[in-house]
């Protein structure tokens, strides 16, 4: 990623390591400026077997890579990388594991909370989740600064009608996230009730502005650490995983 002081994902995975005594393994943080660099960081640092990738690349890591998973390409965004060694060449084959970590947070709630939602936010996060609303029948709109089709919507013309008729909200944009902790989407948290399920993909801090403001509207709310274990569960498996087809 570009700026790693908020990712979670060095703890965990230290944690899991330490936990179940895994031997000859570490992962570590590897902010990057450009993308340029990418393939001379992997020829120099040869004992790399595997990469995750944040904000804001998920999606133009993509031309970097040699192979892409199905569903990775569908969503249009990658955030695991599998890189596979013989003798002084590589291969790095990309997957998209954010889907299976919302899919999975979304299994956790009744249907009532999940007949529409707004997606906000277009980044590699937000389409990974429009991917997995599509699989499960639930119509969506985006909502971001800069709309670019039918299906999109800008801040200034989300009304409170829309919110209210809406139940899922689910914010995959990085405002809330640390160090800038006093932002938060712009939309009209009046209209939002005990009807209303709000996921934040932001795990740090645990309860973001959006969040407090839709707890303190009677909704039901889920910030991002949940399904940051369910994708990094699925990036381990894909890791070790003897045999990858893609």
């Amino acid at each position: 990623g570009k700026q790693l002081s908020h990712s979670f994902s060095k703890l965990y995975f230290d944690k899991k390591i330490k936990e179940e005594c895994i031997q000859d393994v570490s992962y570590h943080l590897f902010p990057m400026d450009s993308l340029e660099e990418f393939h001379a960081f992997i020829q120099k640092n040869k004992n790399i077997q595997g990469l995750n990738v944040t904000i804001p690349y998920k999606t133009e890591i993509i031309k970097y890579l040699d192979k892409i998973d199905a569903v990775a390409k569908k969503i249009n965004a990658v955030n695991v990388i599998q890189i596979l060694r013989k003798k002084n060449t590589y291969v790095c084959y990309g997957y998209n594991t954010d889907a299976i970590g919302f899919e999975n947070v979304l299994k956790k709630y009744d249907a009532s909370f999940l007949k529409s939602a707004i997606v906000l936010g277009t980044g590699g996060a937000a389409k990974a989740v429009a991917y997995v609303l599509q699989q499960r029948n639930i119509p969506f709109r985006f909502v971001s600064r800069q709309p670019t089709n039918n299906n999109s919507l800008s801040y200034c013309s989300l009304n409170q009608d829309m919110i209210f008729k809406t139940t899922l909200i689910i914010n995959c944009t990085p405002l809330g996230m640390y160090p800038s902790i006093d932002t938060f989407p712009e939309i009209p948290y009046h209209a939002i009730n005990n009807q209303h399920l709000l996921i934040d993909l932001v795990y740090n801090p645990i309860e973001t502005l959006f969040l407090k403001k839709g707890k303190t509207q009677g909704a039901t709310i889920e910030n991002g650490y949940q399904m940051l274990c369910f994708q990094a569960e699925a990036a381990w498996k894909i890791w070790n995983a003897d045999n990858i087809t893609v």
